[in-house]
């Protein structure tokens, strides 16, 4: 019996290792971008029936584990407040350095708003460099304005 969404993430983990795959070639298999496929496999996101089915056939799940990756996860996979783990802890440097620079700048381009985590998008790509490869991150998300009311 399965008692949680992180059971199945950990069933998913296990057997990507044990069969030695690629998250882009399960996501070719899934139908969805690379990183919303790895969000999904690891409890992030609500995959529908046809993507849980092919989902449970690439790592071998049970009907039940099935089931579950169908229901909305609890969102936010950190543990901690501040993250520990050292390419995360890196992202949440970026943010701590940068984060007020962001603000204003999509302030002063777009205005009062925040920028959408939901309408959302995300590529990561490897980019080529002689003095070592760089991680390229493309983010892009809906503006969302503050309404007055």
């Amino acid at each position: 019996m399965i008692s949680s969404r992180t059971q199945v993430t950990e069933m998913i983990v296990s057997a990507k290792v044990r069969k030695g795959l690629k998250w882009a070639d399960i996501a070719k298999q899934v139908g969805q971008s690379k990183e919303w496929t790895t969000a999904a496999c690891l409890g992030q996101m609500t995959l529908d029936k046809k993507q849980a089915e092919i989902v449970g056939g690439i790592f071998e799940l049970s009907d039940e584990a099935i089931a579950w990756l169908q229901i909305v996860p609890s969102k936010g996979s950190l543990s901690t407040a501040i993250p520990t783990d050292p390419l995360i802890y890196r992202w949440y440097e970026i943010v701590s350095v940068y984060g007020s620079t962001i603000k204003e700048l999509i302030h002063e381009e777009f205005g009062d708003g925040i920028m959408s985590a939901i309408d959302f998008s995300m590529d990561i790509q490897r980019q080529a460099d002689p003095k070592g490869d760089r991680v390229q991150v493309l983010l892009s998300g809906k503006f969302l304005p503050y309404k007055t009311y």
